[in-house]
């Protein structure tokens, strides 16, 4: 039997949140379990730790409002789904709750057990919607890497981010050596894709989990490396080269370091592409 999923309440009322729990006692369908949060900064704190499957948020808080945290939360990357409570009847706040990012909105006086497990299943059903979609959009179907223009942007935050915070950045393009082979002597494309996808999982463990593994195209990866220099960016790269060859595979890999002289995302992933050339050019199975 799957664990109940996790809902955070925000409101700084007991009484609201004694009949929201009753409400959830009432649930015809799944179970949740509930977590109560009396204020701005407990809620907030709550919201970014990222555990819970949905928020039902007051839109009265003390001094502040609901709509506060909200943008505050998705200012901090919180995705989380939030359903909004209020007093309040107008459409205004309505609007101004959508157009925040809630994905539902209940007035208290007319929450019932019904409505309210009706509103938290389309939120999170709205969620995982969008959720999927964003997927299809920004990775690679085949491996589950970010795929070539996703990975492009987020290196070009990663420049915005050094001209506020100087520190290094490295990119790596990386080629799977003489690829076309392993479709004509192993069977097939099924062969060739199920190498890309085991050279994806190997870059992926090279690396930390804020660094950026990317399917650039065909057989060819990008990965950036935020605050590792060209010699942190060499190791990297060489752990890159034994695990390939542990899947009895080799690879090239082309590093370059960002300096103002490649200008833009662009000018660092053309250096790196020339470096890839170099060792391809000098006998593939190494790094330049």
């Amino acid at each position: 039997m799957n664990a109940p999923r996790k809902v955070l309440l925000i409101d700084d009322e007991r009484g609201q949140a004694r009949i929201v729990e009753a409400s959830f006692a009432k649930f015809v369908g799944e179970r949740f379990e509930l977590r109560w949060a009396s204020g701005y900064e407990e809620g907030l704190g709550e919201l970014r730790r990222g555990v819970y499957a949905a928020c039902l948020l007051d839109y009265q808080l003390g001094e502040n409002d609901g709509l506060a945290l909200l943008r505050e939360a998705m200012a901090l990357g919180v995705r989380t789904p939030v359903v909004f409570l209020t007093s309040e009847t107008s459409g205004e706040v309505d609007a101004q709750a959508m157009e925040a990012g809630a994905f539902d909105y209940l007035v208290k006086s007319e929450i019932t057990p019904r409505a309210l497990e009706r509103s938290l299943r389309y939120a999170l059903k709205l969620h995982a919607t969008m959720t999927e979609l964003m997927r299809s959009a920004t990775r690679d179907m085949l491996t589950g890497l970010l795929n070539r223009r996703e990975g492009l942007r987020l290196l070009e935050n990663a420049l915005e981010r050094m001209a506020r915070e100087p520190r290094p950045l490295s990119a790596l393009l990386i080629d799977v050596d003489h690829f076309k082979l392993v479709n004509d002597r192993r069977g097939g494309h099924a062969a060739g894709d199920a190498l890309l996808v085991a050279v994806a999982h190997a870059l992926q463990a090279q690396v930390r989990a804020q660094d950026a593994v990317v399917r650039w195209g065909g057989d060819e990866f990008a990965v950036w490396l935020a605050g590792a220099d060209a010699a942190a960016a060499r190791q990297a790269a060489d752990r890159m080269l034994a695990a390939a060859r542990a899947l009895g595979s080799t690879l090239s890999i082309g590093v370059a370091q960002w300096g103002p002289e490649h200008g833009d995302a662009g000018g660092l992933v053309a250096a790196a592409d020339r470096a890839l050339y170099a060792a391809k050019e000098a006998g593939r199975d190494r790094v330049a």
